[in-house]
């Protein structure tokens, strides 16, 4: 197990790239099971959640290897068809395989999936769309079997669901005719999965829109692409900045995917400067209150910014009201913000963050991804030492965040905990 010391107080300088995005190279990873040949796929962070998607593939059958910052997927002839629970165990999003291992092997075997715990995640949503296009589902002990011929359909989504749009887009590509997908989730990742299927000879359209279009059984190949920056992560990098102070360069993001997140920061006090590729953040006076921050679907403010946004506006003056309108249980950082001198109250889905004057160093431990992400944040703009502890949900998400923050200026180390004794 390891650790985070975090001596705060220091303010961040200088320029950051960002990697990867993991919401886009999961179910791009699982497209790659449809195309019988080799993928390059380019920007492939090093994440946990990227090595259990590839020890997924391995399991089918497929070739998968990492070389630098490229992953290598062989899925010329995949043998299985059964994702095993040790696997499933190790994300949540694993769940994306199903439409991939249906569209390619006609049927597909699932366990329940793991991954942090934010409250139901139900994939009704995702089998509603699977069984509109042909496929039968019938329930194990602990999974489910999923088999049948597929056709294409026209499916309504009662939400827009990023994981039900994109395993309905894999199935789809693999069912004879034509489907369409309304009230489909706009995520810039679910343009991203579009543009890596139309790499493989795919045919669909209307990714970014609430309809998308699929000419299933289009002839398949193997291809290279490049994977788009992880937008959370640069949000992350930009919270960083407003909580500890100074300036900071976030590159290789599209800044218009962040629109939500910099008018939030903006409003709190801070100078954005965007730009084509580049967002600069400069934070040299205390933050502020700003009016209620409601998470919704894309366009609307991402869910998985709501934590290291609220870490940044823990110090500072005024009132903020977050409200999550995405997931259940996803306010489990509080209470160790609080540990650090925060002033929160939580009732049900809305949070009340009080500026103090000052956080101090506390030992907190990571419960989730995003959560995880927040207390880095709160710890940099916090006077003395933090050790932030369970540092696997943060692995999940992001490739080294305390070499880039270090890189930036932060007193930041990880090291190795013994818990022996």
């Amino acid at each position: 197990m390891s650790t985070y010391l975090v001596e705060g107080g220091f303010p961040l300088k200088g320029s950051v790239a960002v990697h990867g995005a993991k919401n886009s190279v999961l179910p791009i990873l699982a497209a790659a099971l449809l195309a019988p040949g080799e993928c390059v796929i380019h920007n492939c962070p090093d994440l946990s959640d990227v090595e259990a998607s590839l020890a997924i593939l391995r399991h089918l059958g497929c070739s998968a290897r990492r070389e630098g910052t490229s992953v290598i997927v062989d899925a010329s002839a995949p043998t299985r068809w059964d994702v095993p629970d040790r696997l499933m165990r190790e994300m949540r999003s694993s769940v994306i395989f199903l439409g991939a291992v249906l569209g390619r092997m006609g049927r597909a075997s699932l366990c329940a999936p793991g991954g942090c715990e934010l409250g139901p995640r139900p994939i009704d949503l995702h089998l509603a769309a699977i069984r509109a296009l042909g496929g039968t589902i019938t329930e194990e002990p602990g999974g489910m079997l999923c088999q049948g011929a597929l056709h294409g359909a026209d499916i309504v989504l009662s939400l827009p669901s990023v994981g039900a749009t994109e395993n309905a887009m894999l199935a789809a590509v693999c069912a004879k005719g034509t489907t369409t997908i309304t009230n489909a989730a706009r995520e810039p990742e679910i343009v991203d999965l579009q543009n890596f299927l139309i790499t493989l000879g795919a045919r669909v359209r209307g990714a970014g829109s609430s309809v998308i279009t699929i000419e299933g059984g289009a002839p398949l190949h193997g291809g290279s692409y490049t994977v788009m920056a992880d937008r959370i992560v640069a949000c992350t990098y930009l919270a960083a900045a407003a909580a500890a102070g100074g300036e900071v360069e976030v590159t290789g993001v599209d800044w218009r995917t962040l629109s939500t997140v910099t008018a939030v920061l903006t409003e709190a006090g801070c100078a954005v400067r965007s730009q084509p590729g580049k967002i600069a953040l400069r934070r040299d006076r205390p933050l502020k209150g700003v009016r209620p921050v409601r998470t919704a679907p894309y366009p609307g403010f991402p869910t998985d910014a709501q934590a290291p946004v609220m870490a940044a506006l823990c110090k500072g003056s005024g009132c903020t009201v977050f409200v999550e309108n995405m997931f259940e249980s996803r306010y489990r950082h509080v209470d160790e913000l609080i540990r650090m001198g925060a002033d929160i109250r939580v009732e049900g889905r809305v949070a009340v963050v009080y500026g103090v004057p000052r956080l101090h160093g506390a030992q907190v431990r990571s419960s989730d991804l995003r959560g995880g992400a927040a207390l880095v944040v709160a710890a940099l703009g916090a006077e003395g030492e933090s050790r932030i502890e369970d540092l696997h949900h943060i692995d999940r998400g992001y490739q080294c965040l305390e070499g880039d923050l270090a890189a930036l200026g932060a007193r930041i180390r990880r090291v190795a905990e013994d818990r022996k004794t």
